[in-house]
């Protein structure tokens, strides 16, 4: 057997990380979740897939407001069964919402979004940023 030196701080990083993950820690009942969100950049757009399984995209809100894209909702939990025994739950219900802050060669206008067998994606077309012009003053 091999001994580990003790580092107090690998346990917090490995609860930090799992919180993060949405894992057992963030799954307690009446805990808030957050959807996972993968963000990619092409040429001409980027994306933003957000993993809303057991959302219909009737309850799925997407806003763009000062440079910030909010998607938010909520998700409700299924009715049981009054015979059934619950032995388990692990999926967590409740509202959520996820803010990002906008590039500026985004054009806010022109985005869009979809749903498809629980997964949002939104796309935001890129445009050119007008770049300000630098001017010299002369100082007297």
């Amino acid at each position: 057997m091999a001994l580990v030196q003790w580092n107090p701080f690998r346990e917090m990083d490995e609860l930090l990380n799992r919180f993060q993950r949405g894992g057992a820690v963030a799954n307690r009942a009446g805990d808030a979740w957050a959807p996972a969100v993968d963000i990619a950049e092409t040429p001409k757009e980027y994306t933003v897939k957000a993993e809303l399984p057991g959302v219909k995209k009737e309850e799925v809100k997407v806003s763009v407001e000062n440079g910030v894209l909010t998607i938010s909702g909520e998700r409700r939990s299924e009715h049981e069964e009054k015979d059934a025994r619950v032995h388990r739950v692990e999926r967590t219900y409740g509202a959520y919402s996820r803010s990002f802050s906008l590039p500026e060669n985004v054009q806010q206008d022109a985005i869009t979004a979809e749903s498809n067998d629980g997964v949002l994606t939104v796309h935001l077309p890129k445009t050119e940023v007008k770049r300000s012009s630098t001017t010299q003053i002369k100082v007297q």
